[in-house]
């Protein structure tokens, strides 16, 4: 039987884009669950080989049944000791199950948009060739005891760490060009300071997208299968999407 993996999205038309895309190239079926619409959490990770949580617009300090319910399933797959990754919103619900903060910027500077991220030492061998990744968020994520830093940006801290078999990521790997469009057609970022305006996301797109094609999917070769990227899983369609 085909293994699958968990992918948690929060909205109604939420699309993992890129991420699915990927890891289906990898020869993975998908079990795709909405606890915000009220699809239940599986009690063990028995029944897959690894689960990404993805971003949404609400917070991971919310108190609402479902972000509860993601935070202490968290410990579900720290313990199974299967693959886990945190995209944005996700990577901020691994940071409370971890016990540290999430909060916004003290000038409440937001990043939407391209932003240059800066691998650390630790990070630098993960991040090899990439200079900027595509954002949308106005809160950011402590650094968990026992977690390893990879990497920061001029206005948050932290843009990705390492815990164990877990990943967190504030940027978003998965956006095509189609959830771009969709994000960027109203003027809800007009509402986030230090944003950018939906024409440099595009132009930024051009410029960025060929190296970040090429990250998610080496990426999460080595994250899902302890491969490296192209050696380890098959290629999928190299086209920009």
């Amino acid at each position: 039987m085909t293994e699958r993996v968990l992918l948690v999205v929060h909205q109604k038309h939420s699309d993992p884009g890129r991420v699915a895309r990927e890891i289906r190239a990898m020869g993975y079926d998908l079990d795709i669950r909405r606890p915000s619409g009220g699809d239940i959490l599986p009690e063990t990770m028995d029944g897959h080989a690894g689960a990404v949580i993805f971003g949404g617009p609400m917070s991971a300090n919310d108190d609402t049944d479902f972000i509860r319910a993601e935070i202490e399933w968290t410990s579900t797959v720290l313990e199974s000791k299967k693959p886990f990754l945190g995209i944005c919103l996700g990577g901020q619900i691994l940071t409370r199950a971890l016990g540290a903060r999430v909060s916004t910027h003290p000038e409440n500077l937001t990043e939407i948009g391209y932003y240059a991220v800066h691998p650390t030492d630790a990070g630098a061998p993960l991040f090899k060739d990439i200079t900027h990744m595509y954002q949308w968020h106005r809160e950011g994520m402590e650094l968990p005891n026992g977690a390893v830093h990879l990497a920061g940006s001029e206005r948050f801290e932290n843009q990705a760490y390492q815990f164990g078999n877990a990943y967190a990521v504030q940027f978003h790997p998965e956006v095509t060009q189609k959830i771009m469009r969709r994000w960027t057609k109203s003027d809800a970022w007009k509402k986030r300071l230090g944003a950018q305006p939906p024409e440099e996301h595009f132009l930024g797109r051009r410029r960025y997208e060929p190296k970040i094609v090429r990250w998610t999917r080496d990426f999460l070769a080595m994250w899902l299968t302890g491969g490296v990227g192209k050696d380890a899983a098959p290629k999928s369609n190299t086209e920009i999407g």
